[in-house]
C-alpha cells in the first residue's frame, strides 16, 4: 500500500515549527564527517578600496570579462509559467542531487502543468504544487521518481568555498561555492545552502525524509535561517521573484490559500534544454572565485557616490547574492 503524504498544511507547519513559529522542533541526525576541505582564507577585516573614486556595483560589472561569468546550465534550469510571467530557477545539483533529479523528471513528466501557487505568506514563503495531494485527486507522479534522502547538508570535502571574512549569526563560517550562499562548519565537516530570499526548497512533513521535489517554496521575505539544516534546499530564482513576491497574500492559516480560484494557476513548467533554442533564456551568474567578484563585494562594503552618510564596510551573505544577466 502506498504510504500516504502529509498534506501541503502539515509541509506548512513543518516549515513554520523549523522558522521558530511554533513549538516542535525538528532533529537532523548528521552523517560521519569526513576531513574539511581547504577553503580561501579570511582575513580579519576587508581591505578598503584605494583612495580615490570609489567604483559603484555598476562600474564593477560593467568592467568585467566574460570569464568573470559562468552560464547556467540547461539541464539544471526550469522556466515556469504563470499569468503575471516567468520564473526563472536553477536546480543545486551539487547540495541535493536526487532532489534535483526529481525535479526534472517531474517537469519533464509534465507535473507541474495546471498545478498552482498554494500559498503566500508575508514576509516568509511562497509555496506551489498539488493543493490535493492527499485526495484521490491527487496528481499521479512518474513511477521512476526516486525515494529523496535528507540532502540537508553535504560534505565540504571537495567544495571550493569563496568565505566572507565577516562574522554570521548562524554558521562558524560563510561564502560562497559557484554561487550559491554556503554556511559551513568545519569541525563536522559539512556544508548546506542556506535560506537567503529567493533560495528554493522542498517542502515536507514531521519526517525530515518526506520531501520528493513534488512540493516547493520560494523565500520571498527576510532570510529565515533557522530553516537550514532542517529542509532539502533545491537552488535559487534567477530571474521573476517579483512574480513570486507580488502576489496577494493568503488569508488562510500559514498563509495558504482558501479558496481554489484565489490560487495562481501555473500554466506550466519547462526545463530549459527542453526550449527551442532560439526562445531559450541564457543566463549567467558573476562567479565567486574572482578578482571581479572580490571588487563587486568590496563595492557594497565600502559604497560610491554622494548618497551614503555611513558606510557598512561589512556585507552580509544574504545581502550579497551574486548578480544575473542575460549572456551577451
Amino acid at each position: 500500500m502506498q504510504e500516504r503524504r502529509p498534506s501541503h498544511r502539515t509541509l506548512a507547519l513543518a516549515l513554520c515549527a523549523c522558522a521558530g513559529l511554533l513549538t516542535p522542533t525538528l532533529a537532523l541526525a548528521q552523517a560521519a564527517a569526513p576531513a574539511p576541505a581547504a577553503s580561501q582564507p579570511a582575513s580579519a577585516k576587508p581591505a578598503g578600496p584605494a583612495p580615490g573614486k570609489k567604483p559603484s556595483s555598476a562600474d564593477i560589472l560593467a568592467a568585467s570579462k566574460p570569464t568573470d561569468w559562468r552560464t547556467v546550465d540547461p539541464e539544471l534550469a526550469l522556466q515556469m509559467e504563470l499569468p503575471a510571467g516567468k520564473v526563472i530557477i536553477e536546480l543545486a545539483s551539487a547540495f541535493a542531487p536526487v532532489h534535483a533529479a526529481n525535479i526534472v523528471k517531474l517537469t519533464r513528466a509534465g507535473y507541474f502543468d495546471g498545478l498552482a501557487v498554494i500559498r503566500s505568506q508575508e514576509n516568509y514563503v511562497t509555496q506551489w504544487g498539488d493543493a490535493e495531494e492527499d485526495d484521490a485527486k491527487a496528481r499521479r507522479k512518474p513511477d521512476t521518481l526516486a525515494k529523496a534522502p535528507v540532502e540537508f547538508s553535504r560534505p565540504l570535502k571537495g567544495l571550493k568555498l569563496s568565505a566572507l571574512p565577516e562574522r554570521d549569526t548562524w554558521a562558524a563560517k560563510v561564502g560562497f561555492v559557484d554561487g550559491w550562499p554556503v554556511a559551513v562548519d568545519p569541525k563536522k565537516g559539512r556544508a548546506w545552502l542556506t535560506h537567503c530570499n529567493s533560495i528554493v526548497g522542498a517542502a515536507r512533513g514531521n519526517e525530515p525524509d518526506s520531501s520528493d521535489g513534488s512540493g516547493l517554496y520560494a523565500i520571498i521575505g527576510h532570510a529565515p535561517r533557522a530553516l537550514d539544516l532542517n529542509i532539502t534546499t533545491v537552488g535559487r530564482v534567477l530571474q521573476g521573484m517579483d512574480k513570486l513576491s507580488s502576489l496577494p497574500r493568503g488569508t488562510g492559516a500559514l498563509g495558504f490559500y482558501e479558496k481554489a480560484e484565489e490560487r495562481t494557476p501555473i500554466t506550466r513548467v519547462r526545463v530549459l534544454a527542453d526550449i527551442p533554442e532560439a526562445e531559450r533564456p541564457r543566463l549567467q551568474v558573476l562567479r565567486t572565485d574572482t578578482a571581479t567578484w572580490q571588487a563587486w563585494l568590496n563595492s557594497r562594503r565600502f559604497r560610491g557616490g554622494g548618497w551614503f552618510v555611513h558606510e557598512p564596510s561589512k556585507v552580509e551573505l544574504c545581502g550579497a547574492l551574486p548578480p544575473v544577466r542575460s549572456a551577451p
